[in-house]
């Protein structure tokens, strides 16, 4: 023993299947380009990160960018020394670092791989991230971001590089270039002391006002700060001035920051408007810089007062009993759509939701009713609809059959975006604000349409869809900011997806089929589910649950004649009276912890064939022992729950296991320019082949883009 201590911490995986152990040149080249970046630290220890490129001196390991290595395209592994002009693929490069002919001994080439693929495989060398090989120079500038108490939290670098200015943060606690989680505001001490504060873009701006004594912070990375990852807590009773880059998007994230501060007890907020004479983009460092006698400029610049988030309402049960005020008027009645109410109207795939949403909004749009829904007049309606071309919009637009004699108001209230391809984060929020404050006044509109909201929708890092949380986020961050920065008492509809409806489901409580349902019911005034109980007739039922007023019966509606018709009650009869019990037959087992822990583990870049699963979760996860994890594997692979990918096991009689939907690391990282964060590549792991129910044979699956699930072929 030596003495040193040695970490096996981060040790990888020592097994594999024993079927795999010899691999072909191709496999070896696959492997090897899955895990480039690796490879070309392991051979050459000195490489940089450039451009996409990987570069080092020469074969030798010498500092330098002669000897460059494609890290991407088709070119993948390809590498070329200009100094020599020698050159090949990845192969022939771990030759030459070994000093082995690839022509004469390629066998020791592929033995050696084949070694180092199987048993000891170094990590990336400590510090030698795809960011931190960059090559940006040295730093111009450094910022500090200090607590209260004067304890460093992080710093910001700055890099002047041919391409322009670009700043990287570093994470004090993590130690990563990174920024902290949530990111710290600047100047936290001189906040403290301090009763006013004035929020600018960036800390050179900052610096600037600091510099001649008024306090003044900013966010990390300035206007490109994502207001919710922002810590803005010190800013609790202060009164607080914003004062924005004098261009769009300062003037976005004024507006941004105002809608975030409003709402936590900022003793005062106002905005500052930049003087109409300045030029785009003019500063708070140009104004110091030009000699500004900046007290008497903030005591005479014009401002925007943000009034206050109001306090939590509470009356007394009198009060309320005594309010004799006429209510509100339904925006949809009955009580389909209130004032500052969301309706979500939710139904699975190809049933006809955006098809009922056009003529829906299209009937409300002219005042007319639509299948007992009444609008208290023609209603102004904005529609962010994400999935019909332009082309074929006009075309869904033109065989909409309509009144004819309603249709100048249709034309005239109804205002519809064609296909957008954006997410409603926060940049996305301030782009729908834009649209409608371009086609109409926001005091007279009516109604926001959101069609669908899984095509929008922006779960951040909290999750997807059925995650509650992350659910309930975007209601309240995305949505509810939305109507408040346009008008907030307009109604908002969501189109949304829901599960397969079982018969248990349909008859005890339908709308728990909606994805996110927890969230969703929590939040929004009415629920409408569109339902087809059989897919071989056209006949939809429509369901009701409203929290503001009376129930409303379930409908049977049906398209007819291109028109959406409601059916008398007794038309139900024509649904198949065994429709619970075929849906029944088809019950799945969708909550499996298998099927979690494999998805999981696949996004953490870990693959498991069913031997190699039942060894690493023998006796955890509650799963017993080998072969009661063996069996239910066997039960999920015959059901069509678990599939197998054998693109890089030949050999293998299964290859790894996959789920829908499971992704996998791509080994790539790319750089955020505006905040300097490292985000990793995923990439879809499909399958090439499934378990043959009848028989239990491993057949190469038809297209594996769908995923089929083989008990449904079932008669």
């Amino acid at each position: 023993m030596t003495g040193a201590w040695i970490d096996f911490n981060d040790a990888p995986d020592q097994t594999r299947p024993k079927a795999e152990e010899r691999l072909t040149t191709e496999d070896l080249k696959e492997r090897l380009h899955g895990r480039l970046r690796e490879t070309l630290f392991h051979l050459l220890p000195n490489g940089k990160i450039r451009n996409g490129r990987f570069v080092v001196g020469d074969i030798n390991g010498s500092k330098g960018d002669s000897l460059s290595v494609e890290l991407s395209g088709a070119k993948i592994g390809m590498w070329h020394d200009f100094a020599t002009g020698d050159g090949g693929d990845i192969l022939s490069l771990w030759g030459a670092v070994h000093g082995i002919d690839h022509r004469n001994r390629f066998p020791d080439i592929i033995s050696a791989v084949h070694a180092w693929l199987g048993t000891d495989i170094r990590p990336v060398p400590k510090g030698k991230t795809e960011n931190e090989n960059e090559d940006l120079g040295p730093h111009t500038a450094k910022w500090d971001y200090l607590d209260a108490q004067g304890d460093l939290i992080a710093c910001v670098y700055r890099y002047d590089t041919p391409s322009g200015k670009e700043f990287r943060p570093w994470d004090v606690k993590a130690r990563k270039r990174r920024a902290p989680d949530p990111r710290p505001l600047y100047n936290q001490q001189g906040i403290f002391r301090s009763n006013s504060v004035v929020l600018v873009e960036g800390e050179k701006c900052a610096d600037a006002l600091i510099g001649i004594g008024i306090c003044a912070t900013t966010a990390m990375n300035g206007a490109n700060a994502p207001v919710d990852k922002t810590d803005w807590s010190p800013l609790y009773s202060k009164h607080v001035l914003i004062w924005p880059d004098n261009d769009e998007a300062g003037k976005h994230y004024a507006d941004a920051v105002a809608g975030k501060l409003r709402v936590l007890g900022i003793a005062s907020l106002t905005i500052l408007i930049p003087p109409e004479d300045k030029p785009s983009s003019w500063d708070v460092a140009d104004a110091v810089t030009e000699g500004m006698d900046i007290p008497v400029f903030l005591a005479s610049a014009k401002r925007m007062t943000i009034p206050p988030a109001s306090a939590l309402p509470a009356f007394s049960v009198g009060h309320l009993l005594d309010d004799d005020s006429p209510m509100p008027d339904d925006i949809i009645a009955p009580r389909v759509l209130t004032p500052g109410g969301l309706l979500v109207l939710g139904g699975a795939p190809k049933v006809g939701k955006t098809d009922f949403l056009l003529v829906l909004l299209a009937h409300m749009a002219a005042g007319l009713p639509f299948l007992g829904m009444k609008p208290a007049k023609p209603l102004k309606v904005f529609f962010l609809q994400a999935e019909i071309g332009y082309h074929y919009l006009r075309e869904r637009l033109r065989q909409m059959k309509f009144d004819q004699n309603f249709m100048p108001l249709v034309r005239q209230n109804l205002i519809i975006t064609p296909q957008v391809r954006m997410l409603l984060d926060e940049k996305g929020v301030e782009m729908v604000r834009d649209a409608i404050l371009r086609h109409c006044d926001p005091k007279l509109l009516d109604i926001i349409a959101i069609d669908p909201l899984r095509n929008v929708y922006d779960g951040g890092q909290s999750g997807g869809e059925n995650d509650n949380t992350a659910m309930l986020s975007f209601l309240q961050d995305r949505v509810e900011k939305l109507r408040f920065l346009v008008n907030s008492d307009v109604g908002v509809i969501l189109a949304h997806h829901t599960k397969k409806i079982s018969k248990k489901m349909l008859e005890d409580d339908p709308f728990q089929g909606l994805s996110g349902a927890g969230s969703l019911r929590s939040f929004y005034s009415t629920g409408m589910i569109l339902f087809r109980p059989d897919e071989q007739q056209s006949i939809r039922q429509l369901m009701f649950e409203l929290r503001n007023g009376e129930g409303i019966p379930p409908k049977w509606v049906d398209k007819i004649d291109g028109r959406w018709r409601e059916l008398e009650h007794h038309s139900s009869r024509l649904v198949n009276k065994d429709y619970g019990e075929r849906l029944d037959n088809e019950r799945r087992r969708r909550h499996d912890v298998i099927l979690q822990l494999l998805f999981d583990e696949g996004r953490k870049g870990t693959l498991y064939t069913p031997s190699q699963f039942c060894q690493a979760f023998e006796n955890k996860a509650g799963l017993g022992g080998n072969h009661s994890i063996r069996d239910r594997i066997d039960v999920l692979s015959t059901k069509g729950y678990v599939k197998f990918n054998k693109d890089n096991a030949a050999k293998s009689k299964y290859g790894v296991m996959c789920v829908e939907g499971m992704e996998v690391p791509t080994g790539e990282e790319s750089v955020d320019t505006e905040t300097g964060e490292i985000i990793a590549g995923m990439k879809s792991l499909l399958p090439t082949h499934f378990k043959q129910p009848g028989n239990g044979a491993i057949l190469p699956v038809e297209n594996p883009s769908v995923w089929v699930y083989p008990e449904e072929d079932a008669p």
